[in-house]
């Protein structure tokens, strides 16, 4: 476990900045994100592949993903 819990990202949201607009959502392809009350929320880590649509797309600037 400590292995693939190694490989996993870190996505950080920054509540402050994110709308819950659902861009991210929308343009994530392995459905990770969803949107909980007013702030997108991580739903499945373990399906990010990194590709960092979420991050590229967010006109807020409310999400960052790290290795």
């Amino acid at each position: 476990m400590g292995e693939a819990a190694a490989k996993l990202p870190n996505i950080v949201i920054h509540e402050k900045l994110c709308k819950a607009c659902s861009i991210c959502v929308d343009f994530c392809p392995t459905n990770v994100l969803e949107i909980k009350g007013s702030c997108v929320a991580v739903k499945n880590l373990a399906a990010c592949t990194r590709c960092q649509l979420c991050d590229l797309r967010c006109p807020d600037f409310a999400i960052q993903i790290f290795d």
